[in-house]
């Protein structure tokens, strides 16, 4: 439904594209604000948490909205004073207060992190320099999945930046060299936001707080203290049947935790279309929002995420801690800025801020449309021809086993899924026929599948034949310690390629893909080629090549 209200609402828009356009580039006509609010009310039914939403174009805001609730115990509603968590969007005003002391010459985009934080990676000899942490390729893992692989729920505790620095301080080893790859990690920003008070002599948040201030972002705040956060906040809100709140318990911050309205940050908006302040030195503001010198990233810079849009130069970023989200997207050649912050679990603002943005630049965007089931019938492949573990390059797998008649989809994480054919060579999913499976062999003649919904491009699996004949399956039995989160890895082979994985007090499925990869529920497992390993690498989520050591014989 949401898919028909768009493209009614595009047609309508369409229509109108000569008269608006004959209108001062930076305003809205009444038709445009009825569409926009209908895109951004979509998902906020009634007596329920909502969005703010706004536009910034050519320096000045055109349009803002406010829709829902902000508590529905005391019957609120969102507004102008209604603050939300901007959860990552918040990076980029870390980065700015990086940029600012780098200008005031207290500090170096190329010094070493460990020149200001002692006892970080005393092991590793390459620099960690600033500019990898700003932009994610200093290969530091991130320090909630350090604390998953714990079996520490972070947000259900009381966590500080000090405890973040503690389990940081214990690590030994990083995902990569730094420099040579990227790897987006919060405990980059936690660092810099350290960093700054040690440059400073003053709390991140206090120093944050006359920034802001001077911006004119009076009602913005990075939060060190989640009992005392200032009203009024929108609550965030969960629906599992019926909205349920619950408490923020965190107080690690410059990653994130960053409380703010609408209207502080399209105050900011303004302030970057325009290019400069008076609070800050010339030049401090083009540089924020262009990449980090000097790097051989191209897909993150200060704070901000750098890509293509259908066929348009974008700076963007998304942020999500619970049901609090932030989309904001920036295109800066058409000086066009939107933004969408909510309460709400069930609001997408990552979609309906793009919405927004494509009727406001109908004329320049490159028509893409999403391929939604294949384009012919192929060669008929029949069930048990098909079943085993196709994978794609970044490890996401699927499983086709066969039930009584009937082709089943497993995948981890989810239920399994009964499968229907529907031509010679695809199947859709009972509950779901729109979601789609097509059968066909690669150049090379190997099998592979790919997979087609209305809510994203198609993409492709390959399945992983081997000939596991005479192989020991057993041979990686045992338990492997990582002395650095002290958790420990039970692997126990069941029967043909499925074992048994324990992972701190987590037990999960596991299946040998290859002779040296073990796919689990959430993570994956890295093995030698040959013999009884005495070390194995764990990957989970934006950990990498974790080293676990057996203890057993």
């Amino acid at each position: 439904m949401r898919f028909l209200i768009v493209l009614l609402l595009l047609s309508l828009f369409t229509s109108l594209i000569p008269s608006l356009f004959g209108q001062a580039a930076s305003s809205l006509q009444p038709a445009q604000i009825r569409c926009l609010d209908s895109i951004a009310s979509q998902d906020v039914p009634a007596h329920s948490p909502g969005i703010a939403t706004g536009i910034v174009r050519n320096g000045r805001i055109v349009y803002s909205y406010y829709v829902g609730y902000a508590n529905l115990t005391d019957s609120v509603l969102i507004n102008q004073t209604t603050r939300f968590n901007l959860a990552s969007n918040a990076k980029q005003f870390t980065a700015l207060a990086i940029l600012l002391l780098a200008d005031q010459k207290r500090l170096s985009l190329e010094d070493d992190i460990r020149t200001y934080i002692p006892g970080l990676y005393s092991g590793i000899n390459h620099k960690i320099s600033l500019k990898h942490l700003l932009n994610h390729s200093s290969g530091i893992r991130d320090v909630y999945d350090l604390w998953s692989l714990q079996g520490v729920t972070w947000w259900k505790t009381t966590l500080t930046n000090q405890d973040a620095l503690t389990l940081l301080q214990k690590q030994q080893e990083l995902n990569f060299s730094p420099g040579t790859s990227y790897s987006y990690s919060n405990s980059n920003y936690i660092l810099l936001a350290t960093l700054v008070e040690q440059v400073t002599g003053e709390p991140f948040v206090q120093y944050t707080q006359k920034l802001f201030a001077k911006l004119g972002m009076h009602h913005t705040s990075f939060v060190d203290n989640h009992k005392a956060i200032l009203e009024p906040i929108a609550k965030p809100y969960f629906n599992f049947d019926r909205w349920v709140n619950y408490d923020w318990l965190c107080d690690i911050h410059g990653d994130g935790n960053l409380f703010t309205t609408l209207a502080d940050q399209l105050v900011w908006e303004t302030i970057i279309q325009l290019g400069h302040h008076d609070s800050l030195p010339p030049g401090l503001i083009q540089r924020s929002q262009k990449l980090v010198e000097h790097s051989p990233v191209t897909s993150y810079g200060y704070g901000l995420e750098f890509g293509r849009y259908q066929g348009l130069s974008y700076r963007f970023h998304e942020g999500a801690t619970g049901a609090w989200k932030a989309t904001l997207i920036r295109f800066p050649t058409d000086s066009l800025s939107v933004i969408t912050l909510t309460n709400s679990g069930k609001t997408l603002p990552a979609t309906q801020t793009r919405q927004m943005a494509d009727l406001l630049l109908r004329t320049k965007l490159t028509e893409t449309t999403t391929l939604r089931q294949p384009k012919q019938v192929g060669v008929y492949k029949a069930i048990p021809d098909v079943l085993g573990i196709y994978l794609n390059a970044n490890d996401f797998s699927f499983q086709f086993i066969q039930r009584d008649t009937s082709l089943y989809l497993i995948r981890f994480g989810r239920n399994d899924v009964q499968l229907v054919r529907e031509s010679a060579n695809c199947f859709h999913q009972l509950n779901d026929p729109s979601f789609k499976l097509e059968f066909t062999t690669d150049q090379t003649g190997h099998l592979q599948v790919t997979a087609y919904h209305p809510t994203h491009a198609p993409y492709t699996l390959g399945r992983r034949d081997h000939d596991w004949q005479g192989f020991d399956l057993g041979r990686i039995n045992g338990t492997y310690r990582n002395e650095e989160t002290n958790q420990s890895l039970l692997i126990n082979h069941l029967s043909n390629q499925q074992f048994s994985v324990k992972l701190g007090g987590q037990e999960v499925a596991g299946v040998l893909v290859s002779p040296t990869k073990l796919l689990c529920d959430g993570f994956q497992v890295a093995l030698p080629s040959r013999g009884k390993p005495t070390t194995v690498y764990l990957d989970l989520n934006r950990l990498k090549n974790v080293r676990f050591k057996r203890v057993n014989p």
